[in-house]
């Protein structure tokens, strides 16, 4: 396989193409068994023999590193102090025998040696046995060698245009490598994840590149047979989901981060943690990054390099499975297998992957640039505590890598199409329409620092015609027997998959335009669809506090972010600012710029169509806490009033698909259980929503109920009102919905969406099974008593 190097259509930047599709053995079979042939004498840089790195795959790697885990200082004190906790504990039972006995204090205490010693022995046994499953066995150069092959034969048969990367990011990482290996440091590779692929993706191209595999941290629930051992051997390390209350088990983390830190192996873990089903980036999870960051602070480890990592698809083979997910259907349980033979991905073809790096820097360098700002903030005592600094700078480390992601991010074709696809009016769009508004997306991310995929020097109509292709005829349709090529989005749902990977470069403009539109939307001369900039900046305030789940923001503060983003937006005439005078050139209000009046909003309408999906998302979330009022039988001034919260959300779905049909939710991916389960988790932390303390036990459902602050009234009948704090906050985020048909009507849809949740709520209702005990009624069928609960205001 050769590489190839092609213009970017973003200037000079330089692609590489890291991974091009074999030779198929039915279409030049002599080809095909010279690739192999090729790969089985280990030929140039397939034999894998001159590593940038610390030594890898050779015999006895694995037992190597189980030893060197076995010998920290930090795990054998840990089983040291578990083994006297349990000593103490067998003594206060009487188990070692009677205490304070004249002449049997030696015995005694030797006794209690004995069986220290013992325990801390089966500890060590626990903890070696657990090593050994846990650890990736890096033990065979000869099998690293098959199973590239073999993996890389299978993801380029689904992604048949190859695995591309920047050529400047591929060289800098590699000099980047090498400094690092000098030193005997580690590179963290820290990259998102859409896909299983994304487990092969980054470990071939390190392969091609002649770098040193990293170890792949990995939820033990992909540890199926077969497919687990193989993965382990190739690189895969295996995590428990959770610890619980495991006091050996954490410990015993920490003393594998720090040996593979310690000895300069490199590390690739999945910031997000789980796969996103949205497209989106999610909030980062700190678990296996506190163990990082606790052994650089600690001093075990000088230092390591951390390198982000934007991995982009034309297609995602599981989005499919994704909405039914979303849509509340239950996750199937893991198995590659299945995967594989469900997607067909052998047969699919799925366009290309596109792994971008961004530049690697110190974990030191920022632990340091941190500690220097919080100094020159004369910072409190509780700010420079132990728990309260790590945590501060773990929350800042997920935000700054996920900051880095977006910025090495490229927008692939398929993307472009889609966004395009579904922020136009109207149900379907000519070609020359989609074309020439796929340009002008292209212009707007490039104005906002954004990265297109390389289009290699083809026409836009040509990678718009790919693009349909690769996303199929399922996804987006084509109208037969019309005077121009016409298309449609067929699955908007899976379609805004696609969308979600450019949102993040325009959520500051979508914002803004939302805001405007609480005044465009009725209408009238420009001077009365004008907003002032205290009130559009409340709002933009109001709508960021609700989505601080969905999205990632800038750093800068609110009045630097408004004021930038004004500028663009008025730069490229969709919107028109007044200010007061010439001396404090204060912005004063904003309304539609005339030009983009007068060419029908589109490019307004367009910031408007990426966020109204998800203001509808958080008015659903907002609605349905109307369901955790109790009926009239219910008092509400006690603890009666607790729902299981997954039955909760199974019926805010509910009352969201029935929304939807009816005609008064305007976006069916506004019920995904994601988008609900933010909505819901921004109304706990407003007090809205009080739920119980959730429990490391899975069998103790969470629960949930509203405050009383929040609780809605009835009339006469019993009829949820249209009054209230709750139903106050529905208005709010109402204001800047789009606009439809059923909606003009105040009082009507208060009725009719009040009326649905009082119906939904009581099946809610009459659907928990409510027991009492010890005092306290709860709803589902197990019981316990003294349930904690939890404001979180």
């Amino acid at each position: 396989m050769s590489e190839s190097a092609n213009t970017s259509s973003d200037g000079a930047m330089q692609e590489r193409k890291l991974l091009e599709p074999y030779t198929r053995f039915r279409i030049d079979p002599l080809n095909a068994l010279r690739e192999f042939y090729s790969h089985v004498r280990g030929e140039g840089w397939r034999g894998y023999d001159r590593v940038v790195g610390q030594e890898i795959f050779y015999p006895g790697f694995s037992d190597n590193i189980k030893s060197k885990v076995m010998q920290q200082d930090a795990l054998r004190k840990q089983i040291r102090l578990l083994a006297s906790k349990r000593v103490e504990v067998e003594l206060g039972d009487g188990l070692l025998g009677p205490l304070g006995v004249e002449g049997e204090e030696t015995e005694h205490r030797r006794r209690r040696e004995s069986r220290r010693s013992e325990i801390e022995n089966e500890l060590r046994q626990v903890a070696e046995e657990w090593t050994d499953k846990m650890i990736c066995k890096m033990d065979s150069r000869r099998f690293i060698r098959g199973a590239y092959y073999l993996t890389s034969q299978l993801l380029t048969r689904a992604y048949h245009l190859g695995i591309h990367s920047s050529t400047e990011d591929v060289d800098h990482l590699r000099a980047v490598a090498e400094e690092a290996a000098k030193k005997k440091q580690s590179i963290i590779f820290l990259p998102c994840h859409r896909s299983h692929i994304d487990y092969i993706s980054l470990q071939v191209i390190c392969y091609r590149m002649g770098l040193a595999l990293p170890t792949v941290v990995a939820g033990d629930n992909l540890n199926f047979p077969v497919v687990g051992n193989f993965l382990q051997h190739a690189g895969a390390m295996w995590l428990r989901r959770s610890f619980g209350d495991d006091q050996l088990y954490p410990t015993l983390v920490q003393a594998y981060m720090d040996t593979l830190l310690q000895q300069g192996h490199n590390i690739e873990c999945f910031i997000e943690g789980g796969r996103s089903r949205t497209g989106k980036l999610l909030q980062p999870k700190f678990g296996i990054l506190r163990f990082l960051l606790e052994s650089v602070l600690s001093g075990r480890v000088e230092d390591a390099m951390v390198c982000p990592v934007s991995t982009q698809y034309d297609k995602v083979i599981e989005v499919d499975s994704y909405v039914n997910e979303l849509l509340g259907r239950p996750k199937p349980k893991e198995d590659l297998f299945q995967f594989l033979s469900a997607s067909n991905v052998l047969s699919l073809k799925l366009g290309r992957v596109d792994v971008r790096f961004h530049e690697p820097w110190s974990l030191r360098g920022f632990i340091d640039d941190q500690m220097s700002r919080l100094e020159k903030r004369s910072p409190s005592a509780d700010e420079l505590h132990g728990g309260a600094l790590r945590r501060r700078l773990l929350q800042t480390l997920g935000y700054q890598v996920l900051s880095d992601i977006n910025a090495a991010s490229v927008v692939m074709p398929t993307a472009l199409v889609g966004t395009v696809l579904l922020t136009l009016r109207g149900r379907g769009v000519g070609k020359s329409e989609l074309v020439r508004r796929v340009d002008w997306l292209c212009d707007r991310i490039r104005a906002q620092g954004g990265k297109i995929a390389h289009f290699h020097g083809n026409s836009t109509e040509t990678v718009v015609d790919r693009a349909l292709e690769v996303l199929g005829s399922n996804l987006v349709s084509k109208v037969e027997g019309l005077p121009e090529d016409t298309y449609q989005a067929e699955d908007r749902f899976q379609l805004s998959f696609y969308r979600n990977m450019t949102i993040h470069l325009f959520i500051s403009e979508a914002l803004i335009c939302a805001a405007l539109y609480t005044k465009v939307k009725f209408g009238g001369d420009a001077q009365g669809q004008s907003i002032s900039y205290t009130e559009l900046k409340d709002y933009v305030s109001f709508l960021s506090q609700l989505f601080r789940g969905e999205f990632i923001f800038p750093t800068m503060s609110l009045d630097e972010n408004l004021q930038e983003a004004l500028q663009g937006l008025e730069r490229d005439r969709v919107v028109l600012t007044s200010r007061n005078n010439i001396v404090s050139n204060e912005i004063e209000s904003v309304e539609l710029h005339p030009q983009e009046r007068e060419s029908g909003r589109d490019n307004f309408d367009f910031y408007c169509f990426l966020i109204w999906p998800f203001i509808d998302a958080c008015w659903l979330g907002a609605v349905s806490c109307f369901l955790l009022a109790p009926p009239p039988s219910y008092p509400t001034q006690s603890d009666a009033t607790w729902i299981e919260q997954k039955a909760f959300e199974n019926a805010a779905q509910l009352l969201g698909k029935t929304l939807y049909h009816q005609g008064d939710l305007s976006y069916f991916e506004a019920v995904n259980k994601e988008a609900l389960k933010n909505a819901h988790s921004r109304s706990e932390e407003a007090g809205i929503i009080v739920a119980t303390a959730r429990s490391k036990d899975a069998k103790i459902p969470a629960k949930a109920r509203l405050d009383r602050e929040w609780m809605p009234q009835r009339d006469g009948k019993g009829r949820l009102q249209p009054e209230g704090k709750l139903w106050d906050l529905c208005e709010r985020v109402s204001q800047s919905r789009r606009e439809g048909k059923n909606r003009r009507d105040g009082a009507t849809i208060k009725t009719r969406v009040l009326g649905l949740a009082g119906l939904v709520g009581r099946e809610l209702w009459e659907g928990a099974s409510l027991a009492s005990d010890g005092g306290v009624r709860t709803t589902g069928s197990r019981r316990r008593k003294g349930i904690q609960t939890r404001a979180v205001l």
